[in-house]
């Protein structure tokens, strides 16, 4: 069965992006790119909500004339990976996305039980708090960055419900952002 991962980059307070619904505090590239490029690698279909949709429309258009060779590997990852956005206001997506039919359960139960190669990967605060509490993700990747935003969206959703982990993978950057994966304990 395909596992269902919810990665993004997160303020040490557990924020995705501050109050003012900005993430310019992930401060500069040391590494980060090189791995999300490595880890794109093992992803079969990209789910996301709304605004992470539009935050990531960038990759799906040319607009920097002369990319470097790891932003055109980037793009050349991208493009063609499936994606599914939830959205209650878009009526069309562009790209190699769809946009969802069902719940954020039906659709990674669709996926599942489909063939298909990689992971399914989740973005989105709203989407993933949905997905955990229907307990289908299977692993948190969080890359913590040392700062703290005071506020904003939350990664981990809120919903009063213990979820045991089981540390899987570290790694730390030079910039001291720390990339964890861990596991669900079912």
């Amino acid at each position: 069965m395909r596992t269902v991962f919810y990665s993004m980059g997160v303020s040490l307070d557990g924020y995705i992006v501050g109050p003012d619904g900005g993430f310019a505090w992930t401060g500069p590239d040391d590494g980060l790119f090189r791995f999300a490029i490595d880890q794109i690698r093992g992803v079969g279909v990209h789910l996301m909500g709304r605004r992470l949709y539009e935050t990531m429309l960038y990759w799906e258009t040319d607009r920097d004339p002369d990319p470097d060779e790891a932003t055109r590997e980037w793009i050349a990852l991208w493009r063609p990976l499936p994606k599914v956005v939830f959205s209650r206001t878009l009526t069309a997506v562009e790209g190699n996305a769809r946009l969802a039919t069902g719940t954020v359960a039906e659709e990674i139960e669709r996926l599942r039980a489909e063939p298909g190669e990689g992971a399914i990967a989740l973005g989105g605060a709203d989407l993933a708090a949905a997905a955990a509490e229907a307990d289908l993700i299977d692993e948190y990747r969080p890359k913590i960055h040392p700062v703290l935003v005071g506020g904003g969206t939350p990664f981990y959703a809120r919903n009063e419900r213990q979820v045991n982990l089981e540390l899987v993978e570290t790694r730390t950057f030079v910039s001291g952002v720390v990339y964890l994966r861990q596991r669900v304990v079912r």
